[in-house]
């Protein structure tokens, strides 16, 4: 759950686009290889499990950028990245864990 401004910065998925006319990953540049695999090519992208953990239960995020894990950004009704309350939980009927 991330606000509109956070959308931006999620992460791609990893297959390819299945349509080569307007897709992503038909155009080749100089650093680029045509049909590589990007999560074994692209050190840098790599998803670490051990980087980043949840604020709140320490748990791993699944994505770099974000400070709060999925479960714990919905009980509080925030955006998972940036903390920007979304939505209103007060009259939410949620588990104590």
């Amino acid at each position: 759950m991330v606000c509109q401004k956070c959308e931006k910065k999620l992460g791609k998925v990893a297959c390819s686009d299945t349509w080569k006319a307007g897709s992503r990953n038909a155009t080749v540049g100089k650093d680029r290889k045509l049909n590589e695999n990007k999560l074994l090519a692209a050190k840098k992208n790599r998803f670490q499990p051990y980087s980043s953990k949840c604020k709140v239960c320490r748990s791993a995020v699944h994505q770099p950028q974000a400070n709060w894990c999925q479960a714990c950004a919905y009980k509080k009704g925030i955006c998972a990245m940036c903390g920007v309350k979304i939505l209103d939980t007060t009259m939410y009927k949620q588990s104590a864990k």
